[in-house]
């Protein structure tokens, strides 16, 4: 179960954070895979300990010879044995630390594969309601603050929780009233950790939250330089930027008064306990119920509490702020699959829709709402062309087709079957041939139902060949060149100074934005989705590129189930369909001769359109 944070305006919905009961029950589940190393672990770290408690025993047998003015040869046993546990102590927790920490670390690997998994897999409207800086925070501070905790202090906590146990059971072996004379410090230790727990949990909690909203501040801000400029904001900017810092640094300025009250009374704590224990020896000692060497050991045993118990507890320090950046990001992974799933995009039965949009609405906050019960059907291999001015809903309605939004209501149902494309790359929606050169052996997942194709492409950083395989990790070179040609780049591509192994995006070769688009149309004939949505996807083009990169899409198009958002009304004309959109509703639908013909507002947009232009040649 998670609960909502609190948004840091009115406009921010913050992604939720889990309860602590749900950040316990996730951590034992992220474990769960890893009980064996766990339980080696601990046992190995149980050994160690109790092999170094041996240490305060001897020196007090050492204290006992000395005292009673035994042979300086008496000595050489348990100093042999000082070493010996030494040497034993150092390997085993050596082990056992080395256990635990692969352990950390696989758990960590393990958050972070599942929280980028469900980020990925978020409605994009959600992640707009939250804001960059919220999502930004989670996935580099709270990722940094749990991954330091699990190196650093998962495994220092298990052995100072460790030590102290089996120190306290060593006392009272020794004689029970140095336990009782120990735990004196227990309450102030107890009430100086329920103190502190209480205030750290709100304060590194709230902590995080204001580290997201300064972040997501300075994105807007940085993001929006040149408008800020342009309307004369940088002062309103340059406030807000400043008031979320100061609140900030506030949270941190509280967090360290909270660590500076801690210390203090953690002092008092020790104070009490060690005079208890020496005041216990000495009265036992002059009773002759012990030996001055066992009551040595005894305060010898308090004392190397002081270690253990102020890790153990000043590690409730960093166990709270990482526990804070947990829950934050469990609150994520842990989002309900109807989150991420997008229930409203149904599957439905083969029939001759591949699919059906039935009164479908949309808003994008209250008195924002974008499309109103639209309802739409795609035939099997029918090329549908979206048209309407600016703002009519274009791009909302085939972001919801595609699923990566939801509606507000309304459903969308996609066939369970469609007919795959004629003429697909050999191999397309099923894993290649693992012989093949070039080809990696990673199984191909399930081909998706829908591929969305936009104006704004992103080169990833790698080979061309990479690139490409994001949409078929199986494919074979062969089909990364099928898919070249279809979409007709095979020549520019093969003209790159290594052609695929050419290393493209971020600091290698720049391709150009219709090199980019049609690279994204060669990934979506590579992923072989039998339903495909365009959102302007051929827009970057400009007019020198444009017919070539239109002939890439109709070819990645061909045999497809297709909704193409066109922002060329040459593209609805030679598409079998034409809907029109007007404030979020369609108000015309037919093939391009009757639209116009019809003399409505598609046929004003066509005279519009093309006054300027010569008709296309049909």
């Amino acid at each position: 179960m998670t609960t909502p944070t609190g948004t840091a305006d009115d406009s921010a919905e913050l992604l939720p954070i889990a309860t602590g009961a749900r950040t316990r029950a996730a951590l034992r589940t992220l474990i769960r895979p890893d009980r064996g190393r766990a339980i080696l672990g601990l046992g190995v770290l149980v050994g160690a300990t109790a092999v170094g408690l041996l240490v305060q025993p001897l020196l007090g047998r050492i204290v006992d010879i000395v005292a009673d003015g035994r042979p300086a040869d008496a000595l050489t046993l348990p100093v042999v044995l000082l070493l010996a546990v030494a040497v034993v102590q150092g390997l085993t927790t050596t082990l056992g630390l080395t256990q635990i920490a692969r352990l950390g670390e696989t758990v960590l690997a393990r958050l972070r594969e599942r929280f980028v998994e469900r980020a990925l897999r978020l409605p994009a409207d959600r992640l707009e309601r939250a804001g960059a800086g919220d999502l930004t925070a989670r996935v580099t501070g709270d990722v940094a603050r749990v991954a330091e905790a699990v190196r650093s202090a998962l495994p220092e906590m298990a052995r100072s929780v460790l030590a102290i146990l089996l120190t306290l059971g060593a006392m009272a072996l020794l004689d029970v009233r140095f336990l009782l004379a120990a735990l004196l410090a227990v309450p102030v230790q107890a009430l100086t950790a329920r103190w502190y727990v209480r205030r750290a949990t709100t304060v590194y909690a709230d902590q995080r939250v204001a580290n997201g909203d300064q972040q997501q501040q300075l994105l807007e801000t940085i993001g929006g330089a040149v408008t800020v400029r342009g309307h004369r904001l940088e002062e309103q900017h340059t406030e807000k930027t400043a008031a979320r810092s100061r609140r900030a640094v506030d949270l941190t300025m509280r967090s360290v008064h909270l660590v500076l009250g801690f210390y203090a009374r953690l002092h008092i704590a020790e104070y009490i306990g060690l005079a208890a224990v020496l005041v216990t020896g000495f009265f036992l000692v002059r009773d002759g119920s012990v030996s001055i060497g066992t009551a040595t050991a005894a305060a010898l045993y308090f004392h190397s509490l002081f270690g253990p118990v102020n890790a153990a507890l000043v590690l409730l320090d960093d166990a709270q702020s990482a526990a804070a950046g947990l829950a934050r990001l469990v609150g994520v992974t842990d989002l309900e699959e109807s989150a991420v799933r997008l229930p409203h995009q149904r599957t439905g039965s083969t029939s001759e829709a591949a699919v059906t949009v039935d009164a479908v609405s949309h808003a994008y906050g209250p008195g924002r709402t974008v499309l109103h019960e639209v309802s739409l059907t795609l035939r099997a291999g029918e090329h549908v062309a979206l048209v309407g001015t600016s703002g009519a809903g274009k791009s909302t309605l085939a972001r919801l087709v595609a699923g990566v939004q939801q509606p507000t209501g309304g459903t969308v149902t996609v066939a369970a079957s469609t007919a795959g494309p004629a003429g697909a790359p050999s191999g397309s929606g099923a894993p290649s041939a693992p012989s093949a050169p070039g080809a990696p052996n990673t199984p191909t997942p399930p081909a998706p139902s829908v591929v969305l194709v936009t104006q704004e492409v992103h080169v990833f950083t790698g080979t061309l060949a990479e690139d490409l395989r994001l949409a078929r990790p199986g494919a074979t070179d062969d089909d990364l060149c099928t898919a070249l040609a279809t979409v007709h780049a095979l020549e520019w591509a093969e003209a790159l100074p290594d052609g695929l192994a050419t290393v493209v995006g971020e600091g290698g070769h720049r391709l150009d934005p219709a090199r980019a688009q049609q690279l994204a149309l060669a990934r979506l004939v590579l992923a072989d989705p039998p339903v495909a949505v365009l959102d302007e996807a051929t827009a970057e083009a400009g007019s020198a590129g444009a017919r070539t990169l239109e002939r890439s899409a109709e070819s990645a198009l061909s045999g497809r189930t297709a909704l193409v958002v066109a922002h060329r009304l040459t593209q609805a004309v030679a598409a079998d369909r034409i809907v029109l959109l007007e404030a979020g509703r369609v108000v015309e639908s037919g093939t391009h001769d009757e639209l116009r013909t019809a003399d409505g507002p598609y046929a004003v947009l066509w005279h519009a359109w093309s006054g300027s232009r010569a008709a296309p040649h049909l």
